[in-house]
């Protein structure tokens, strides 16, 4: 009998985490059921426990809920506690509720496809909500020479810094604090959703320098396309999303799917 999982989210209908997980499990050998539950923003918890209920063993969560799950846990993370935030619930055989974040370690591992180094470089972050706030720890751990957060309000910037400051070199301040060149620049503000461009310097790449942007799509997003025009190198945010589904793959099933076919197989459903 197969063991059912699914995303929650609102909206939901759009998520490509079916088609990546049916992918993995194919792959795997693994029988399990995965679907797409639409959540109401009043009614994550309830929503949540009926899917238990029907057999439901875990789930991926996608916003605006992340900080709903992480309230709901009994046992969370490391990186969960860390980011503030949950993306994935295991239904433990005990009735616990188990939380992880696997956003950071998705967004490092594409790095790492990508032959991105972070040892002794200067990042620049964009933005300073929740897919921040999971992917510091992660990016902190390689060891950049420096980590500069960047965000419009620029005391959210320098407060998400001093909670995160024990684990690297990290500040963070205004787009008016933006001076010299960086290495790497991670776009995790959602102007990419409505076609908008961060206030950014010309010259803000070193060269040989990567533009990375979280979001993703058929066409590049503004944020890349303006990257292009200063020689960055450019990676969207399709691969992060396929590795931190197979890191939740493998904290249900304890089986560590490939994720380049699957890369391969969700940029080929985008270009359809």
């Amino acid at each position: 009998m197969s063991e059912r999982y699914c995303v929650l989210g609102n909206p939901v209908a759009h998520s490509k985490s079916p088609l990546i997980h049916q992918a993995f499990a194919a792959q795997t050998g693994q029988l399990l059921e995965y679907t797409a539950e639409l959540a109401p923003l009043d009614g994550f918890e309830a929503a949540w426990r009926a899917f238990c209920e029907s057999g439901g063993r875990g789930a991926n969560v996608t916003v605006p809920f992340k900080q709903e799950a992480f309230a709901l846990c009994d046992t969370l993370s490391e990186r969960a506690r860390r980011a503030g935030a949950v993306n994935t619930l295991i239904n433990g055989q005990n009735g616990r509720i188990y939380g992880d974040n696997t956003d950071g370690i998705g967004l490092l591992r594409d790095l790492t496809a990508h032959d991105v180094a972070l040892a002794g470089k200067r990042v620049l972050v964009l933005g300073a909500g929740g897919a921040v706030r999971g992917a510091l720890a992660p990016l902190l751990a390689e060891r950049p020479d420096e980590l500069l957060i960047i965000n419009r309000t620029g005391a959210k910037a320098e407060a998400l810094a001093r909670d995160f400051a024990d684990v690297g070199a990290v500040r963070g301040g205004s787009y008016d604090a933006l001076e010299g060149t960086f290495d790497l620049v991670i776009n995790a503000t959602s102007a990419s959703l409505s076609g908008e461009l961060p206030p950014l310097p010309e010259g803000l790449f070193t060269p040989g320098g990567v533009a990375y942007d979280m979001m993703y799509g058929v066409e590049p997003t503004v944020f890349l396309q303006w990257a292009k025009t200063q020689k960055a190198a450019t990676v969207d945010g399709l691969g992060m999303l396929v590795e931190q589904a197979a890191e939740a793959f493998f904290l249900w099933r304890n089986v560590r799917p490939e994720t380049v076919p699957v890369r391969a197989l969700l940029r080929e459903t985008l270009t359809r």
